[in-house]
Order: structure tokens, then sequence, then C-alpha cells
């Protein structure tokens, strides 16, 4: 599983934080909460504020996601940039794509398969980030998965970098565990879990810290990228 999606997202050559740092006078409920949880609040005082924010682009936002699905990140980052400087990033224009095409760029079929499958989905059903406003988490996650192709760990990230979701636990993603593991103790997934109870109803923002802690462990990792 790719350890993607954490402090930036990349729209061809140009970059947008995700995880925007704030000053630090300009506290959150979120961090407040968090300031005294032991495992997040010292990285909060290491890193200082990190916020999560929604995308303003759904589908973009969406692609990303499915590019960086099982590849390192520098190999996402590589395939992302030759996606957005070939292709217009927009539900018409992927269904419009020739699949092989798709695929030159460094895409595995699969992954041009539930491109195509999410752009149908978008097209088909007018999809619009206003359109789960009011749904929550585990509705959202579900109708998400319901596409061929998607996921746990893209629906998650979908739902923190593309809806803004506070309350996301992405336990699939190998640097979240990985970061826990270094924190806290060698656990299961469940065992994860059940500690990230703690951090709720801020699992997203916990986890952009133990994301940033995973690239500030790693001097091989020059950052987690969406």
């Amino acid at each position: 599983m790719s350890a993607a999606d954490c402090l930036a997202v990349s729209s061809g050559s140009n970059a947008t934080a995700i995880g925007s740092w704030i000053d630090a006078f300009d506290v959150s409920d979120a961090h407040d909460a968090l300031r005294d949880d032991p495992v997040i609040g010292p990285l909060i005082e290491e890193y200082g504020i990190i916020e999560l924010e929604a995308s303003d682009d759904l589908f973009e936002r969406f692609v990303i996601s499915i590019v960086n699905q099982v590849i390192s990140t520098e190999a996402a980052r590589t395939v992302r940039g030759r996606l957005f400087e070939a292709f217009e990033i927009t539900p018409g224009a992927i269904l419009a794509a020739d699949a092989e095409e798709l695929r030159e760029v460094g895409l595995s079929p699969q992954k041009v398969s539930t491109m195509k499958n999410v752009a149908a989905w978008f097209e088909e059903k007018g999809i619009t980030s206003e359109r789960f406003a009011n749904r929550d988490d585990e509705v959202i996650r579900a109708e998400l998965t319901e596409i061929s192709g998607v996921g746990d760990w893209t629906a998650a990230m979908v739902l923190m970098f593309g809806f803004g979701r506070e309350d996301v636990f992405p336990v699939g993603d190998l640097a979240v565990r990985r970061a826990i593991e270094d924190l806290v103790g060698d656990l299961s997934r469940a065992e994860m879990r059940e500690r990230a109870t703690a951090w709720a109803p801020y699992r997203s923002v916990a986890s952009l810290y133990l994301w940033q802690y995973y690239v500030g462990e790693n001097s091989s990792v020059e950052d987690i990228v969406a």
C-alpha cells in the first residue's frame, strides 16, 4: 500500500499544500483536543499546527488517490506529473481518453479502468462535493467503494483530502502504521483502530501528524505526496 496522501498535492508540476501551516496562536478545536494525547500532543509541539483542508476539485482529488494506490511516493509523483501534463483532469476528458494513451503515462490497466469508472460515476450522477454535505463518513465510504476498483484506502484518502472529513483513520496506510509502531508499539491493525479512538473526532488530523513523523524519521522520504 502506498504511503501517499499526506502533506502536499501535486497537480502537474505545481504543488498545493494539503496540510496548511498556520500561526501557532490560531489553534483549532482539533489541536486543542489532541494536545493532551501522549502520542499526538508532542508531535503538535514539534511540528506546529497542521490543518486538513477539503479539495476544491473532488474529481482531481480522486484521480490523485487512484494514481497513488500501491506504488512508491517517487513513482506516484512521476506518473502524476505525466498524467496531468498529458490530459485534462475532468470526468469528460478521462472518459474520452484512449486507454492505451493513459497506460503510456505509467498507469496500470487496473488504474485506467478504475479512473474511467470514477469518471463515469461523476458524469452519470452529476457528482459534486455538495451532494455529500449532510451524509456521514460511513455512508460516503460505502458509496465510494461501490465503484469498481475503489477500495477502503482510496475511499479514506478521498474522505480526508477530497471532503476534508476530520475523523477518518486510514489504518490501511503503511506510513500511518509504521509511525504508530514507532510511537506506540507493535500493534495489530485492530489494536491500532482501538488506540485511534482516543483521537476521535479528529482522527484525520492525528493522521497528518503520524505522516509528518514518518517523513521526519525517514531520511529517504522527502515528503509524502497526495
